[in-house]
């Protein structure tokens, strides 16, 4: 009795536990998750953890929560002078509505990463359509990602995907035309080089006639400033000599004419003048007096 009621008892726990594990799912904190209720969407708000499903009548499918890389092969572009540029670039990205995600690309990666990287290159014609080749290869290239992710982000977000970064790596010219982009590149520079250079001589030129001026005049103001203070002192001087002439006009004569003979003698030892000329005034009186 006991041998026969042994397989009846392990089959029936057999079949709950198969049943538990059919109706036991796994949502990992890096995953995404939707459930179908014969074929249809039922729930997407799972949270990471252990849930409950119905065998057979219920369906999960879990997708990946982490960001994604979308690493896309060079394609060649036309630039404003129609010329090829080469871009490689390369997107970030991550599922933010696994709903529209599913019913858009029916949960294949391959898909979504076919739809984006058809929007991207879209975007990325336009953008390098309008802009010239100097600006594509250096100047305007974070101009370029930004307009672009928010272009990307816009069309994406119809089935469920955020565009997290969009870089490109590289912009590259063709082989067979390179060499003469550059040179054609080499021949604009110099041309904005030698009229900067123009440009500059011709500021220079006119900094240096307005240094000219501006010292003309100020040395004009200088020469007249000093001409006031001389001819103010030699009226200060020639007052102060009236006043000392006037105080003591015998004394001033006296040092007036000694003055003169240290300037006369100084000069040379021969005069020719009348020894009782008035320039001999006081050299006569005092040989009278030695007398």
């Amino acid at each position: 009795m006991n041998s026969i009621m042994k397989p009846v008892l392990i089959v029936p726990l057999l079949l709950i536990l198969l049943g538990l594990s059919m109706s036991m799912f796994k949502i990992d904190q890096r995953q995404h998750a939707i459930m179908f209720e014969w074929g249809k969407v039922v729930k997407t708000d799972f949270t990471p953890g252990i849930h409950f499903k119905m065998p057979f009548m219920n369906k999960v499918i879990k997708f990946e929560k982490r960001i994604l890389t979308l690493d896309a092969k060079p394609e060649r572009f036309f630039t404003a002078e129609k010329k090829f540029v080469i871009v490689d670039y390369f997107v970030k990205w991550r599922i933010t509505d696994v709903s529209k995600y599913y019913q858009a690309v029916t949960g294949r990666e391959a898909r979504a990463l076919q739809r984006m990287a058809r929007i991207i290159n879209d975007s990325l014609k336009s953008e390098v359509a309008n802009r010239k080749l100097h600006d594509v290869i250096a100047g305007e290239r974070a101009e370029i990602m930004n307009v672009m992710q928010k272009r990307a982000n816009e069309d994406a977000a119809l089935f469920g995907v955020e565009i997290v970064d969009l870089r490109i790596k590289r912009v590259d010219l063709p082989e067979d035309n390179s060499n003469s982009i550059y040179k054609n590149m080499r021949a604009e520079r110099l041309k904005e080089a030698n009229d900067y250079r123009s440009n500059g001589a011709e500021a220079a030129e006119r900094i240096r006639a307005d240094a000219d001026r501006q010292r003309t005049v100020i040395m004009a103001n200088a020469y007249r400033d000093s001409e006031k203070l001389r001819g103010e002192g030699d009226a200060k001087a020639s007052d102060m000599y009236a006043n000392a002439y006037n105080r003591n006009p015998d004394f001033f004569s006296l040092y007036r004419s000694l003055s003169a003979y240290k300037r006369s003698f100084a000069e040379g030892d021969v005069m020719v003048l009348e020894p009782d000329s008035e320039f001999f005034k006081y050299f006569n009186q005092f040989t009278k007096s030695r007398k």
